[in-house]
């Protein structure tokens, strides 16, 4: 058996068949060597929640505003593509280890579609949930199958140049409804329709929201990662 050093961590390792392998089980937890990380969102409802849940590991969340980062281009087709460009951007700027959410919603008749422009469907000019949310519906005029499910990915990077990002994801299975209902939330939430619920995401409690969520899903498979 032998000691070797990486990242700051000890590793034991032994060699089977000329092969070494290393311990996973002898590297200390993520959480214990990382003290504050920054958000690839300028989001304050994603950093309200990333602040919750990780507070418990001690770790600080900063968003890349407190940081005069600007937002990194997302010019990938799919969402972990673009959550590692987001991430990789601020994670460089900052000199800090970086957290960054892609999520969106993925409707079964419009072949996966708003998806990663999710948030931009009806145009850029400007940004807007309520905009979206008509271009959905019209886009969904006649059609008979609703059937719809947000997506979340998360990834963490130590460093810019991290080879083994963290990757955790989710998803939330719903339908689009006729028309919207509910204040809450945001984005698609009020035509997000659940049927065992019989509302949209829009019209549940945050907390009960958080617990079903395809991003509450993506947390905690994260903290377990952040945990081992």
């Amino acid at each position: 058996m032998c000691i070797a050093v990486r990242g700051g961590s000890i590793h034991r390792s032994r060699v089977i068949g000329g092969v070494r392998s290393y311990n996973a089980k002898c590297r200390n937890p993520l959480h214990k060597t990382m003290q504050k990380l920054v958000l690839a969102s300028n989001n304050p409802g994603k950093l309200r929640e990333f602040q919750f849940l990780l507070q418990p590991l001690g770790i600080e969340v900063l968003t890349q505003a407190q940081l005069d980062i600007t937002e990194a281009e997302e010019p990938h087709v799919t969402f972990v593509e673009n959550a590692l460009a987001k991430a990789r951007h601020v994670s460089r700027l900052s000199g800090l280890p970086a957290l960054a959410d892609d999520s969106g919603i993925c409707v079964t008749a419009l072949s996966g579609a708003p998806g990663v422009l999710s948030a931009r469907y009806a145009g850029d000019q400007p940004k807007s949930d309520q905009r979206n949310n008509e271009k959905l519906l019209q886009d969904m005029q006649g059609v008979e199958d609703r059937r719809a499910h947000y997506y979340c990915v998360l990834v963490l990077l130590h460093h810019a140049d991290d080879p083994q990002p963290l990757i955790a994801e989710g998803e939330w299975h719903g339908e689009i409804a006729l028309k919207p209902f509910g204040d809450g939330g945001f984005g698609y939430d009020p035509l997000f329709w659940l049927s065992e619920f019989g509302k949209t995401s829009a019209q549940l409690e945050p907390g009960q929201k958080h617990a079903i969520s395809h991003r509450g899903k993506a947390l905690r498979v994260l903290l377990d990662k952040l945990k081992v």
